[in-house]
């Protein structure tokens, strides 16, 4: 069963898609997984668990060679089932976030949301919750640099769900930043990258992102002082809705004139 635990993510297929392909509650599933044997498995479940990974035994699963058409292949069969079984009416009464999008951006959103979620359900799993943060600031920062959306396009290839001559951005960058990563873990893998030879490297980047935060928080503070003597100078104690325009329009006044000086 670790097995097929392990094939299961290598396909990206979370608990709550598996649950709607089967037909079941998310829990069953964890208790499907938690048996020693498919074979314990409900017949009709069992069946339907090997038609989905296109094999017609259990033996069968230890020897699926993993590759982009087998995932596409796979992918195909669990949405088929997937919008059979309405997802969409999930969709159309999930929360207010999903609305003023299309049915596809839907789809994907409430897919993330679910696969999130599964990440955050332990409360003990500390790797979920700082796996699941370290996405959240990813996210947050993936418009200050474009190099963060060409790594997500090296990681879906890598993992077989895009094929490695499809560039969504622009393909020379992406091509030249995709070969520097390949390099990158290639050296990282073969156990030639010890940690006292990167010492100094690292140091640099600590010191790069140190730089970062101090200018980060200078920034903060200078805006903060604005604010600040900008209230003062109109006579407000506060920001608030009926002021908020004359307050900003103040705190533009101040910085040309810091500008001007």
């Amino acid at each position: 069963m670790e097995h097929l635990n392990s094939l299961l993510k290598e396909l990206g297929i979370s608990k709550v898609k598996l649950a709607k392909f089967l037909g079941v509650s998310r829990q069953m599933i964890y208790n499907y997984l938690e048996l020693d044997d498919i074979n314990k498995w409900p017949k009709d479940k069992k069946v339907l668990l090997l038609n989905l990974l296109g094999v017609k035994t259990p033996e069968e699963i230890y020897h699926i060679k993993v590759d982009t058409d087998y995932i596409s292949d796979v992918e195909i069969r669990l949405n088929s089932i997937c919008n059979d079984n309405d997802t969409s009416a999930n969709i159309e009464g999930a929360n207010a976030i999903l609305s003023g999008l299309n049915k596809k951006d839907q789809e994907l959103l409430f897919n993330i949301i679910d696969l999130l979620k599964e990440k955050l359900e332990d409360p003990n799993d500390d790797d979920g919750h700082n796996t699941v943060k370290y996405l959240y600031h990813f996210i947050q920062s993936i418009d200050t640099s474009k190099e963060l959306k060409y790594i997500l396009g090296y990681v879906a290839k890598e993992t077989g769900f895009v094929k490695p001559l499809e560039f969504a951005f622009n393909e020379e960058e992406q091509f030249i930043f995709e070969s520097i990563m390949y390099s990158a873990f290639v050296l990282y893998n073969s156990g030639g990258a010890s940690k006292t030879k990167l010492a100094e490297c690292h140091k640099r980047f600590t010191n790069q992102i140190e730089q970062k935060m101090e200018e980060k928080l200078s920034r903060t503070l200078e805006l903060n002082n604005i604010k600040t003597l900008a209230l003062k100078e109109l006579g407000y104690t506060e920001i608030n809705e009926h002021n908020a325009a004359e307050v900003f329009e103040k705190i533009a006044e101040i910085q040309s004139r810091k500008v001007g000086n």
